[in-house]
């Protein structure tokens, strides 16, 4: 199989190249940069200007998947009105490239893998939310909507399409949880904000092998939450952590300093979003780490 993947620098995409090149699949990375030539772990490299709206001729040729990964970091930098434009300008514009680019081809590729977020429902409380739950009306939200949306010339075009809701990926080398592991060694650890929010995680070996589910069933469309199909409090999810660790979790970050510290962003943090995998569980998806202990043990 050959799958092209933009992004594939980042936490997801590193792992989900590692992860085809070791079964022997195809790679083609999608970089903005300049072309450098072969990677040496026998990946192809190829280039692509989402502010253009441009692909290297021939990137996509004989794909039989694409996932598209690409978009600025939302907790990369202190949400500026221009951080905040950069945020949906990277998603919508490089989405619509993409599925522009895969529509546009003489034999498009059978799926187009385009990201998304659990942000998608906004702060939802201690409710259960499905693919069917309606968006928010907050930032987050509204890029997300945005975001599918634009991945629309590829569905018009006869190519199976899938939006991975993505939570919190577990993960040591990077992502939130790359930021609090740290803490937590040092028993810095503890809740951020009431505690009381549920924090729709799910671990990184998980989310690849629901990529790669994705990729191979073809009956999985549309919006797809991909998260532990047991959504925990970050209170319990402290907790977990501490256990694991072997460390205290005492030093409970009060909300008014995460806004302090991280603006407008902090509401990502402290809001609540029990978001459930029904549609991946009802395609026959298998978890190997479905629950916080399982998938920190993994981890460490």
């Amino acid at each position: 199989m050959r799958v092209a993947i933009t992004g594939s620098s980042g936490l997801i995409g590193s792992a989900l190249t590692r992860s085809l090149l070791a079964d022997g699949h195809q790679v083609v990375r999608l970089t903005r940069g300049a072309d450098t030539g072969a990677p040496e772990d026998g990946s192809e490299q190829a280039t692509w200007d989402p502010t253009r709206g441009r692909v290297q001729p021939g990137a996509l040729e004989g794909a039989d998947a694409v996932v598209h990964l690409a978009g600025a970091g939302v907790g990369d930098k202190r949400w500026t009105k221009a951080y905040k434009q950069q945020i949906r300008d990277s998603r919508t514009l490089g989405t619509r490239t993409i599925a522009e680019a895969c529509a546009a081809l003489a034999t498009p590729p059978r799926v187009l893998i385009s990201a998304s977020a659990t942000g998608y429902y906004g702060n939802t409380g201690d409710r259960e939310v499905t693919e069917d739950t309606p968006p928010a009306d907050d930032f987050l939200a509204r890029v997300c909507v945005d975001w599918e949306a634009a991945a629309a010339p590829a569905a018009q075009a006869g190519i199976r399409v899938v939006h991975p809701r993505t939570g919190l990926v577990l993960a040591a080398e990077g992502g939130a949880w790359g930021r609090l592991f740290p803490l937590f060694r040092l028993g810095l650890g503890g809740r951020l904000g009431s505690g009381d929010q549920y924090w729709p995680f799910i671990a990184l070996a998980d989310h690849i092998n629901a990529l790669r589910f994705a990729v191979d069933t073809d009956t999985l469309s549309g919006p797809v939450n991909f998260t532990a199909p047991e959504p925990l409090t970050n209170r319990h999810i402290t907790q977990a952590m501490g256990r694991a660790m072997h460390r205290p979790t005492l030093t409970p970050v009060p909300a008014f300093a995460l806004a302090i510290a991280l603006g407008e962003f902090a509401s990502s943090i402290t809001d609540s979003c029990r978001a459930l995998p029904t549609r991946l569980q009802a395609a026959g998806f298998t978890y190997t780490t479905p629950t916080i202990d399982e998938a920190l043990r993994a981890v460490l």
